[in-house]
């Protein structure tokens, strides 16, 4: 696989079209848009990639630090310039940010990949509140002047433990300062971020780990000058996707936003959209701006529209999938396939039914961003009569922008092919605003310094509380441990997976093994080697028994 860097989803119609010629001659005829406004092609083989650079590097298209622990593509508002409701084109910004980094190894050796997004749009388009650095649009009177730029948030994440809404740094800055002050939030990250374990190893551990005020201190400290406190915050609670024809701000001209189902574009349709700018969302959707008014009749009856469609139904105009285990090795389900299969059993069902975003990720990593979703999917294995089938985690209520809540279960181990009929009075009756309004009631944890876990007391097990087999779990001495009874002993082993942060206790025994539910690491029960990896390996617990019941050695 190889990712292309589109910053701020900017792109234009000839490189598009670069894209579609690369994917038919090299690959399978397809490429991806992911949800952070970049293109992921695939099925080429190691010999032809001089070539595919070659062929990129003459649309000024690039790859370079698209993936492991680098900064990301940076993304923000796709109708940045263009749609009236923004406070100012924060776009410059985004480039200005990409320039600073890209190439300077400076930027490099982060403890883990980051993310960010810089965006002066009103309608909550960009997942903001899940970025490691969120810049929102913010309006401030400084020395009697009114200054437009951007509040900051920072320690927003989708995986590593599940969506973190992002802390607000109380820190106003303009558009001219916004790289600079990226850069120095990224030096903190570099010099400071944990490195042991790589699920610990995102900004928002840092964050939690000293707090806001620290943080911002440090940033100050580092900037050398005084910070100014954050501004009025220009976002609406609305959320947009930007799809459909809609009016630009440039006289006579409009956008029109088309539906990429799942982000999969043919090499075919590459090649027929657009003659001039593109832009990506991050719904996985693509845009063609400055059309006037007097083609947009001609626009919408382009054969190429039939299939990516301005005016789709309310669950394909939502749907957004990860990759998926097609074609990544952390998925534990096809989630691009179930989404469509889903997405059209649920139209041939219930036909017209409420805005909806329904969005799927194949492994807690969260890259179909399910936790900021009206319905989220998150994929899993589970047993049915001894087989092993793929299924879901149904979440509710998700949501980003000035409005940020995290979702509820509302549904577990649910098989994808019974999802249309346990999701579909949700689908069309689902209370979505209210729920959400409930969320926002629930007290959320402040980040503030972390104090060392204090020593509880040994936990007392009882073995007839656990069946053969089963697991649960127990938190003792400041440490999770997963207890599992087999051929009526108990053994203790700890319960986060080295691998991927996976939850041992969800898992289930063969031969001797835990076996995790995300990708199926094994670990034995009496030593913690790991079978599937020789480099990992998990604490093993001893337990005494005390009678019938059982507790932590010493």
């Amino acid at each position: 696989m190889m990712r292309l860097r589109v910053p701020n989803g900017f792109m234009t119609a000839i490189q598009l079209r670069t894209i579609g010629e690369i994917s038919g001659e090299f690959g399978k005829g397809f490429a991806d848009i992911t949800t952070r406004q970049q293109m992921q092609l695939r099925w080429f083989t190691i010999n032809e990639v001089p070539e595919i650079w070659n062929r990129l590097r003459g649309v000024n298209l690039i790859s370079l630090q698209t993936g492991m622990d680098n900064i990301r593509g940076v993304i923000g508002c796709p109708v940045a310039g263009l749609t009236p409701n923004e406070l100012f084109d924060a776009s410059a910004a985004v480039r200005d940010f990409t320039q600073l980094f890209l190439g300077n190894k400076d930027y490099t050796n982060l403890p883990r990949k980051f993310n960010v997004t810089i965006t002066g749009c009103k309608e909550a388009c960009t997942h903001a509140e899940a970025q490691d650095i969120a810049m929102t649009p913010a309006i401030k009177t400084i020395r009697g002047a009114e200054v437009q730029g951007f509040n900051v948030a920072v320690g927003g994440k989708m995986g590593s433990g599940g969506y973190r809404i992002a802390s607000p740094l109380n820190l106003f800055v303009s558009a001219d300062e916004a790289a600079a002050i990226c850069s120095q939030i990224v030096f903190i990250f570099r010099d400071h971020g944990a490195r042991e374990l790589r699920t610990k190893a995102r900004l928002a551990f840092l964050v939690e780990s000293w707090g806001v005020e620290k943080f911002r201190k440090e940033l100050e400290r580092r900037v050398d000058r005084p910070l100014a406190s954050a501004g009025i915050d220009q976002r609406t609670s609305k959320h947009t996707d930007h799809v459909g024809v809609l009016r630009q701000k440039q006289a006579g001209l409009n956008y029109v936003g088309l539906t990429v189902p799942v982000g999969r574009m043919t090499s075919e349709q590459m090649l027929q959209v657009g003659n001039g700018q593109i832009r990506l969302t991050v719904g996985q959707n693509l845009i063609i701006p400055n059309v006037p008014d007097s083609k947009i009749g001609e626009l919408t009856k382009e054969p190429v529209l039939e299939e990516l469609r301005y005016d789709p139904s309310e669950v394909m105009r939502g749907l957004v999938s990860c990759t998926g285990m097609d074609y990544c090795h952390f998925a534990l389900i096809e989630t691009k396939g179930w989404a469509l299969k889903t997405a059209r059993a649920l139209e041939a069902k219930l036909g017209k039914t409420q805005p909806l975003r329904m969005h799927w990720s194949g492994c807690p990593a969260g890259c179909g961003n399910h936790t900021a979703a009206d319905i989220g999917l998150l994929g899993k294995n589970i047993k049915v009569n001894g087989e092993i089938i793929e299924a879901v985690d149904v979440f509710a209520g998700g949501a980003t922008g000035c409005e940020a809540n995290l979702p509820v279960k509302i549904m577990e181990d649910v098989p994808c092919e019974d999802l249309a009929d346990a999701v579909g009075g949700l689908v069309k009756h689902g209370a979505f605003k209210a729920m959400r309004q409930q969320l926002r009631k629930i007290p959320q944890a402040v980040a503030v310094p972390s104090k060392p876990a204090a020593e509880v007391e040994r936990p007392i097990i009882k073995s007839q509380e656990l069946a053969e087999g089963s697991a649960k779990l127990v938190r003792a001495r400041g440490e999770e441990m997963a207890v599992f009874k087999t051929n009526g002993r108990l053994y203790g082993i700890q319960n986060i997976c080295p691998h991927e942060g996976g939850q041992l206790c969800n898992g289930w025994i063969e031969g001797g093994e835990v076996v995790c539910p995300l990708h199926g690491y094994k670990f034995d029960l009496k030593t913690g080697a790991c079978s599937t990896d020789p480099k990992l390996k998990v604490k093993i617990f001893k337990l005494v028994a005390q009678g019938d019941q059982f507790t932590l050695e010493g």
